[in-house]
């Protein structure tokens, strides 16, 4: 059933032209009859699109339940009434977004709604990468930032992420997305917020200069040292968003003048013609990256995802070109950033990944005698990390500077992995050298997913429910010695939706609904010891082995 009365005054009071005439056309199809104009009414006006440690994320349509003006309005009046309630008037807001549909537009109001208020709203001249926000928030000294994107969520997608600064922060929050319970206080004051068109908006923000964004690549840059090879060829592809001028001069900066972009994804383009989940780690992403990187020879394909907040990269091997996985990477830039650790910050520095991540990244710590922390899946927890040196998740998010940017940033992470493979090339090696390297000192990590993804959400706590209730007996042929429920919480970490399983072997399968996408998520690592170096390639063919033995386990483990 829907409830026309709820209908009619959100349509009365949506600021938007377009989206009052769409939902008056549901309504009207709705009431003579229309089973499934019906069924689109009920879910738009199901509740309140939730604001949540993400911010908010869902697709562009009108109603309550999806992302559109009226919602972003009474989400930045919300944010505003939180900010004055904690920091007063005098509160800094910098507001930034990609180039999505309607991206800027949500973006300008959020800015006119801050300085309507009373706050300094300081504004991105144009459509850049989300690291930028993360940075002026630092750079800037600012209580609050918004990025409106939607990062590598179909076109359809919008979002609004939120970070915490200056006053409203604790020590290692300052600049970092928010967390709870910020989330539910400003969520509160959303539901408190009057109806969008009644909430004040005035011109006069300001607008952020060229130099902000100057500064950005200078220190993006300045984390190249200058002694690497200059001849590395790059292609580089920004996956239709808003990756490109940036990469290209931070690269150019830090020496990397050989790069070859992909042309059909480096213009921004918020239809994503050339890839349906514009997210490199989706199959068949960077398939034009590499066609490209195999026909001029390259040494490395690099891509950002459409914020450019995260990266990934492929590099030849036989002939081929191989995707590197978020956890192979990960682990070569830990590798990279515990080496360049000194001597008088080893007692505090620390490396950082979630608890889906790589376990490999904990044993490479230890090897430097530097601090390791494990923590919640999401950057919102990663870059909170006392004393962080370098954080990662599997899902290409990298934090390879967090002084200055306390978030993943898929930016300043392709110049630094750049810069490791060259050092890694003059040095007669490359980077699936220095994985093989890393393996026959720790021995091998293998890691994958399983991923459910659902039309009926409730089938995802149905799944939960399952894995909880009724767990295999064995995976990959060892018996499970150790079962976690993660929403138990412990001493280390808070609780969280999740199982977690340990075999006999050493494998691992942590389960969890994504937090962003109607998906379950299940995270596979196997574990083969390297007695001696000659046995390494026996040591990744028994992994390889194992790992799609546990795939096939697990799919068929979350069958319901």
């Amino acid at each position: 059933m829907i409830n026309v009365d709820a209908i009619e005054a959100w349509i009365a009071h949506d600021p938007s032209e377009e989206d009052r005439s769409e939902l008056s056309s549901l309504l009207a199809a709705a009431q003579s009859g229309d089973n499934t104009a019906s069924i689109e009414l009920a879910d738009r006006f199901s509740g309140p699109l939730t604001f949540g440690t993400a911010g908010l994320r869902g697709s562009m349509a009108a109603g309550p339940h999806r992302m559109n003006r009226a919602v972003v309005r009474r989400a930045a009046a919300g944010l505003v009434a939180y900010l004055l309630e904690k920091v007063g008037t005098d509160a800094v807001v910098v507001v930034g977004n990609d180039a999505r549909h309607h991206s800027r537009e949500f973006a300008e109001d959020t800015a006119a709604i801050a300085h309507a208020a009373g706050l300094r709203a300081l504004l991105m001249p144009r459509a850049l990468p989300t690291p930028l926000v993360a940075y002026a928030v630092r750079a800037l000294g600012a209580d609050a930032g918004v990025m409106v994107t939607a990062s590598h969520n179909p076109a359809a997608d919008n979002g609004y992420k939120v970070y915490l600064g200056n006053r409203c922060a604790d020590e290692w929050g300052n600049g970092v997305q928010l967390v709870p319970p910020a989330d539910a206080d400003i969520a509160a004051k959303i539901a408190a917020a009057p109806p969008a068109d009644e909430v004040p908006l005035a011109e006069g923000y300001e607008i952020i200069g060229e130099d902000l964004i100057d500064s950005y690549v200078e220190e993006a840059a300045s984390l190249v040292p200058p002694n690497h090879s200059r001849d590395l060829k790059i292609v580089y592809t920004a996956m239709h968003g808003v990756g490109e001028p940036i990469v290209r001069r931070v690269l150019d900066k830090a020496g990397f003048t050989n790069v070859i972009e992909v042309a059909e994804q480096c213009t921004p383009d918020p239809d994503f013609p050339t890839v349906p989940f514009p997210n490199p780690e989706e199959p068949g992403a960077l398939d034009l990256a590499k066609a490209l990187a195999k026909k001029v020879n390259a040494d490395l394909v690099l891509a950002t995802d459409p914020d450019a907040d995260r990266c990934s990269a492929a590099v030849p091997v036989n002939g081929e070109w191989r995707q590197l996985s978020g956890d192979e990477i990960g682990s070569i830039l830990g590798e990279y950033v515990a080496q360049t650790v000194s001597m008088l910050d080893q007692g505090s520095a620390t490396l950082a990944s979630s608890i889906v991540s790589s376990r490999l990244l904990q044993q490479i710590a230890e090897s430097h005698m530097i601090n390791y922390e494990a923590t919640l899946t999401g950057f919102k927890w990663i870059a909170r990390t006392p004393h962080l040196s370098f954080g990662y998740e599997e899902a290409i998010g990298f934090c390879v500077n967090p002084n200055a940017v306390r978030d993943k940033d898929g930016i300043s992470a392709s110049a630094v992995l750049a810069y490791v493979a060259a050092r890694l090339s003059d040095g007669g090696s490359d980077l699936t050298g220095e994985l093989d390297r890393l393996y026959a000192k720790h021995g091998v990590y293998y890691s994958g997913p399983v991923t459910v993804r659902v039309d009926d959400l409730s089938i995802i706590p149905a799944t939960m429910a399952k894995v909880r209730q009724d767990p295999p007996a064995e995976l990959a042929g060892s018996a499970l010695t150790s079962i976690v429920d993660l929403s138990e919480g412990s001493d280390d970490l808070p609780p969280t939706d999740g199982i977690a399983w340990y075999t006999e072997q050493n494998d691992r399968v942590i389960i969890r609904p994504s937090g962003t996408e109607p998906k379950v998520k299940c995270y596979l690592e196997v574990y083969s010891p390297v007695d001696s170096p000659d046995s390494l390639d026996a040591a990744k063919a028994l992994a390889a082995k194992r790992l799609t033995h546990l795939k096939a386990d697990v799919a068929e483990a979350l069958k319901l």
